[in-house]
C-alpha cells in the first residue's frame, strides 16, 4: 500500500520510509525548519559512519591493506572493516561488502552488519561459522528485502588467506602470472535462512595481493553511456603486482576516472587492495 503525504498527497519516497517508518510528509513539503533539522541529522549520521571505518592506510604484520570511499551522497550502504584480533598470534578478520539500498537505511544496516560481525569475531570462531551465525542474526532483525553482498576474509600471519564471498563482486587475487576470480559461493548475507558456507583458502608469496570493490566502481558509465565493466578492472590491474597496495588502488581509481570523463557518479564507489609483503616493513 503506497503511504501518501498529509500535505499533497503525493506518494512519499520509499527510501525516506526504510529511514523513518514514520514519516508522513514528503521532502518537498518540509518546512524550512524541519529541512535544517533534516540536514543536521544527516550530516551527523556521516560523521558516525566516517568513525566507523578503519584507518585507509594500514599495516598487520607482512599485510598491507590500502582503501578508498567514496559515498554518491552524504552516507553510504558500503561496507568496510578490518578488525584486529584480541590476542597477539592471531588473525586479522576483513569484510566489504555492499547493504542493500541507500542513503540512511542502508548506512543503518551497514552499522548493524559491523556490530555484528565484530561481535562474532571476537569469539575466536571459524570463518564459516561466523558467516552462519551472522546471517542468522542479519536475516532475523532486517526486513524481507534487506540483505547484503560480503566478502569475509582471515588474513593470518603466515599469508594464509581464508576467504568467503557470499554473493558479492569476484574479489581479484592476482599471483605471479595469474589473475583469479573468487566468485561467490553463496547468496547474500541476510537473503535466506540456514545458509551454508564455504571459505577458500590461498597461501600468497610475497607481492601477491587480493583485489576487492563494489559494483558502483565496475558499472562506472562513460559520456556515451558505456559501463566500465570487471574486464577492465581485471586489465587495469595488469602489471601492478608488487606494488604498495596505496598505489594499485590509486591506479584502478586513475583508470575508471579517465574512462569516465564527464559523466557523473551514480552510486557509492569502494576499492580495497590487501598486499602480502616480502618482509615486516618490506
Amino acid at each position: 500500500m503506497t503511504t501518501l503525504c498529509e500535505i499533497c498527497d503525493g506518494p512519499l519516497d520509499e527510501e525516506l520510509l526504510r529511514a523513518g517508518p514514520l514519516k508522513r510528509v514528503c521532502l518537498e513539503c518540509l518546512s524550512d525548519e524541519e529541512r535544517q533539522a533534516l540536514q543536521h541529522d544527516l550530516e551527523v549520521a556521516a560523521q558516525i559512519q566516517s568513525r566507523l571505518l578503519p584507518e585507509r592506510n594500514f599495516s598487520f604484520g607482512r599485510w598491507q591493506i590500502h582503501y578508498h570511499y567514496e559515498p554518491l551522497g552524504v552516507v553510504s550502504g558500503d561496507h568496510i572493516d578490518l578488525i584486529r584480533p584480541g590476542r597477539t598470534g592471531h588473525a586479522l578478520h576483513f569484510l566489504f561488502g555492499d547493504v542493500s539500498g541507500k542513503g540512511i537505511a542502508a548506512s543503518i544496516l551497514m552499522a548493524n552488519l559491523q556490530a555484528l560481525f565484530r561481535s562474532l569475531v571476537s569469539q575466536e570462531l571459524p570463518l564459516a561459522e561466523i558467516m552462519s551465525r551472522a546471517n542468522s542474526l542479519f536475516f532475523e532483525s532486517t526486513g524481507a528485502n534487506s540483505y547484503a553482498t560480503l566478502v569475509a576474509g582471515r588474513l593470518n600471519g603466515d599469508g594464509l588467506l581464508e576467504i568467503c564471498n557470499a554473493g558479492h563482486n569476484p574479489p581479484l587475487l592476482l599471483r605471479t602470472g595469474s589473475v583469479t576470480p573468487l566468485t561467490a559461493r553463496a547468496v547474500p548475507i541476510g537473503l535466506a535462512a540456514g545458509t551454508c558456507f564455504e571459505p577458500e583458502r590461498f597461501q600468497l608469496e610475497p607481492q601477491d595481493f587480493l583485489f576487492l570493490y563494489t559494483d558502483g566502481l565496475s558499472e562506472t558509465n562513460s559520456v556515451t553511456g558505456e559501463e566500465y565493466g570487471s574486464a577492465r578492472v581485471e586489465r587495469a590491474l595488469d602489471g601492478l603486482r608488487g606494488q604498495p597496495a596505496q598505489a594499485i588502488v590509486s591506479s584502478v581509481l586513475s583508470d575508471v576516472r579517465t574512462f569516465q570523463d564527464d559523466s557523473p557518479q551514480v552510486d557509492d564507489v569502494t576499492a580495497m587492495a590487501i598486499r602480502w609483503r616480502s618482509g615486516p616493513t618490506g
